[in-house]
């Protein structure tokens, strides 16, 4: 078997089964595993799979850049936003991570509401300036991608904040490998929140579910919820409810 005709057997089964187990793909193919591995790391290099333990899993679409990720889904993402802005309640503390979808919670948000929202964004600290809550912006290092502040500064700040609930971003959701994202450093930084938070909510539009990314923020039974769509695939909800996590399928 040619190497091209390989990879897009891997990719084919990747595509029909959301996963590749590199000892079953290789007795299917007849191939060792060391040609099914070195296959792997060569589509991984071209963005096409993550790797993880034993095979891949599904490349999150969410590590593009900003307005690249705007694009993505953008009707589930409002009513994902909807749904987070709903469980905000007045007086509370809660913080909100950067990204896309968090944007959209930061856009349903009631312009009346008396709350306080700590986030390490300037772009939702932007999208808060004429509402009626509190809003705290944490400082640090710009990181450009994501345009969240990052570095040691921001963690320090977020540990001395208790909040009631973090509405976490993410750029992958896999039981077996956890909440991920793209940078080592915004990992980190969500981390901190979860610690500072009493419950996390993860905000995450169904090209996410099932996905992974290189840096591995927290296993996904630390959240207590996690906010989808309609169009969320139902074996990896499923297998998120079974770990112990709420699962919430925003209405449309």
């Amino acid at each position: 078997m040619l190497t091209e005709e390989r990879r897009q057997r891997l990719l084919a089964v990747l595509a029909r089964e959301g996963r590749i187990v590199a000892k079953s793909v290789s007795a299917e193919l007849a191939l060792s595993e060391d040609t099914i591995r070195r296959d792997l790391r060569e589509l991984a290099r071209e963005g096409l799979l993550q790797r993880v333990h034993g095979g891949a899993l599904p490349a999150s679409a969410a590590v593009r850049d900003l307005k690249a990720r705007s694009e993505i889904l953008p009707t589930d993402k409002a009513a994902i936003g909807r749904a987070a802005a709903a469980m905000v309640r007045p007086g509370q503390v809660v913080f909100v991570d950067g990204g896309t979808t968090a944007l959209r919670l930061a856009a349903a948000l009631d312009r009346r509401l008396e709350a306080t929202i700590v986030t390490h964004s300037p772009l939702i600290a932007a999208a808060l300036a004429a509402h009626a809550a509190e809003v705290i912006l944490i400082g640090g290092r710009l990181f450009r991608h994501s345009m969240v502040s990052v570095g040691a500064a921001a963690v320090e700040a977020i540990g001395r904040i208790r909040a009631d609930t973090y509405f976490m971003g993410v750029t992958g959701v896999s039981v077996d490998v956890g909440l991920s994202t793209g940078d080592a450093e915004e990992a980190y930084v969500k981390r901190a929140l979860m610690a500072a938070a009493a419950e996390t909510v993860v905000l995450a539009s169904p090209e996410k579910l099932g996905a992974a990314s290189p840096f591995v923020v927290a296993p996904v039974a630390e959240a207590s919820t996690l906010i989808t769509s309609r169009g969320a695939p139902k074996p990896v909800t499923e297998a998120l409810q079974r770990a112990g996590v709420q699962v919430v399928r925003a209405p449309e």
